[in-house]
């Protein structure tokens, strides 16, 4: 049986409601695979709460694990997928809208004054 995909808005909740978890997802960006190099420059992360954020992302297939070797000890690296590289777009828009929010940027106010002068619908750029 396969399992149901998980909605995008459950995904972006999860993620960005974590703060190990985009910290991580920005490492793997910057190229950081291995676990170990992880838990260096997280000081404060513990290896359970990374192993956990680290299995959530790879069962949404924002990461991909690979384990190298068969016996003990084995490396494991995470990679960023096509899919998480497009999620790492979102959490930007996150971030600079909450940079907007912050700086005074973005009130509602504004935001209802522009919705009443496009009448009201969402128009694309």
């Amino acid at each position: 049986m396969e399992a149901s995909p998980i909605p995008l808005a459950s995904m972006v909740e999860s993620i960005a409601g974590c703060k190990w978890s985009v910290r991580l997802l920005q490492l793997c960006a910057e190229d950081h695979r291995r676990p170990s190099a992880f838990l260096r420059v997280c000081s404060g992360l513990s290896a359970k709460v990374m192993n956990e954020q680290l299995r959530k992302m790879t069962r949404f297939g924002i990461v991909q694990r690979t384990v190298f070797g068969e016996k003990p000890p084995v490396e494991v690296e995470y990679r960023l997928t096509p899919f998480g590289r497009r999620f790492m777009g979102i959490l930007q828009e996150i971030r600079l809208l909450q940079e907007a929010v912050d700086h005074g940027a973005v009130s509602e106010a504004s935001e209802t004054q522009k919705e009443a002068t496009r009448g009201g619908r969402l128009t694309s750029r």
